[in-house]
């Protein structure tokens, strides 16, 4: 069973998780736990308010496969938690980091964008808000999530193709993904 670990801030972004953890866990066998920077109530964009009990410290012991950060408004602020040792100890140890909108702030100030092809919002986002960005040649003005050496990233308007990097990465079978991004792109067949 592959180990996800989702990263939640105060303003997370309701849509950016939700199909990681509704379909990872129930349908795909995956175990998806959810982290803060500190044990506590957080308040998602959308008002839903959760509890989550295990911090970013518990990460290592959990032992996860993938890290994804979820964006929300945090990551834009200096209030945004530094997981530079975090992010990149698990990258270097060959485990896989994700980022979606705000979340793609984290791996950028983890330098982790200096090497691998990347997305985001835009690059002008990443450079706005990330002092010393300095992986401008490996990014890639994409409307849809970006892979590259355990590396994914997406903007805040792709959670379906950074979902199926995500679990492309946890290791289902090709068969299972193509069902799985067929039965979400069938609604806008025409």
């Amino acid at each position: 069973m592959t180990k996800i670990a989702v990263i939640l801030t105060q303003g997370f972004a309701d849509w950016e998780y939700a199909l990681i953890a509704g379909t990872g866990g129930p349908f795909y066998g995956m175990q998806i736990e959810f982290f803060a920077p500190q044990a506590e109530q957080l308040v998602s964009q959308g008002g839903l308010t959760v509890v989550i009990s295990r911090q970013l410290n518990e990460i290592d012991d959990f032992q996860p496969a993938i890290i994804v950060v979820v964006g929300g408004t945090l990551w834009e602020t200096t209030q945004a938690p530094d997981m530079t040792s975090l992010l990149s100890t698990h990258h270097k140890q060959g485990g896989t980091v994700a980022g979606i909108c705000g979340g793609t702030l984290a791996l950028a100030r983890a330098g982790i964008f200096n090497d691998a092809d990347h997305t985001s919002n835009s690059a002008a986002f990443l450079k706005q808000h990330v002092r010393g960005y300095s992986g401008e040649k490996h990014y890639r003005e994409s409307a849809a999530a970006v892979s590259d050496q355990g590396v994914i990233s997406a903007p805040g308007t792709a959670p379906v193709s950074f979902t199926a990097a995500v679990f492309e990465a946890a290791g289902l079978p090709a068969d299972t993904l193509m069902q799985f991004r067929a039965m979400l792109a069938a609604e806008h067949a025409g």
